[in-house]
């Protein structure tokens, strides 16, 4: 996974969480899920480029 798609994965896995905690401080659940459903997004794209690394070698 290059460098550029591990950042990518983290800060839409940060910009998740954050919405998630607002939500949570502003009692919206929409937010809520949204910020976990970003979060789910990065984990996905962290773990298929991980699994793509493992067919490269």
């Amino acid at each position: 996974m290059s460098a550029g798609d591990k950042i990518k994965a983290a800060a839409e896995k940060a910009a998740g969480q954050l919405k998630e905690t607002v939500g949570k401080v502003t009692d919206n659940d929409e937010l809520i899920a949204e910020g976990k459903a970003e979060q789910a997004k990065g984990t996905v794209k962290d773990t298929v480029a991980d699994a793509k690394d493992l067919f490269k070698k």
